[in-house]
């Protein structure tokens, strides 16, 4: 995160869980009526395939009739993705605690199994050992307490079943890595909030990957919130990453 004496009072840069919770939620909801065609336009549609690779890392077909949760969901473009899949009969709750963007994307999944749940990824409302896989797109880096947020999905998970994570990060080799730094913390910034209309909310992207940005780290703690199998792969140079692990198959999470 930038430093908030450089900042000024940008609500994003508070250090206060609760306050930069409430920050966050109120970003989202302000850009979630435009909030797709960002993210298409500013990856140049790169997303999409990117969304694609985390359902193939799911490991949805062991269990095809089986419930998902999409954690972060926004718009429900991953689980969109999951359950247009050939094959696929289950079912996806796509959670997010931001109500805006579940509103905005309703339209999209109409006739579609996939069910809405307006709540907070720290105290997700659903049994132990619940869901038959769980997967994020783009959100996790969000989250007030990452270690807190990664035992919970551990929790609802089903022992054995699969846990995905998709998000930005930073390529680690030259000269990609400068040009993609170069747009990510200059263009990007001015390009999204001419476009979106909001003050900060392209400026805390780039902040939010920043000091999210090496896989190794994020794969380790995984490893320590009692996944196993645990792996990661760069995609597109490093400009995104997939990490993914296995649920313990005996009650070590809680």
């Amino acid at each position: 995160m930038a430093n908030p004496r450089k900042r000024g009072k940008d609500p994003l840069t508070v250090s206060a869980p609760d306050e930069r919770a409430r920050a966050v939620r109120e970003m989202f909801a302000a850009i979630a009526p435009r909030y797709d065609r960002l993210n298409h336009l500013l990856s140049l549609n790169v997303d999409r395939f990117w969304r694609r690779r985390a359902v193939d890392r799911l490991g949805w077909l062991e269990r095809p009739h089986g419930l998902f949760l999409d954690v972060c969901s926004g718009t429900y473009d991953l689980g969109i993705e999951l359950v247009r899949r050939s094959g696929f009969c289950g079912r996806v709750l796509a959670l997010d605690f931001a109500q805006a963007m579940l509103h905005h994307g309703r339209p999209k999944i109409a006739g579609l199994p996939i069910l809405p749940l307006c709540a907070d990824a720290l105290r997700i409302p659903i049994p132990a050992g619940r869901c038959d896989g769980v997967m994020a797109a783009f959100g996790i880096r969000n989250l007030v307490d990452l270690d807190d947020g990664l035992a919970e999905l551990g929790r609802v998970l089903n022992p054995g079943a699969r846990l995905v994570l998709l998000d930005f990060a930073m390529p680690g080799r030259q000269p990609l890595k400068w040009l993609y730094r170069q747009y990510f913390t200059r263009l990007l910034p001015v390009i999204g909030r001419l476009l979106s209309k909001h003050s900060h909310a392209y400026t805390y992207l780039p902040e939010s990957v920043l000091a999210f940005s090496e896989p190794a780290r994020l794969a380790a703690r995984l490893s320590s919130a009692g996944f196993h199998d645990v792996g990661w792969e760069p995609l597109s140079g490093g400009i995104a990453c997939l990490w993914w692990g296995v649920r313990a198959p005996v009650d070590g999470l809680t």
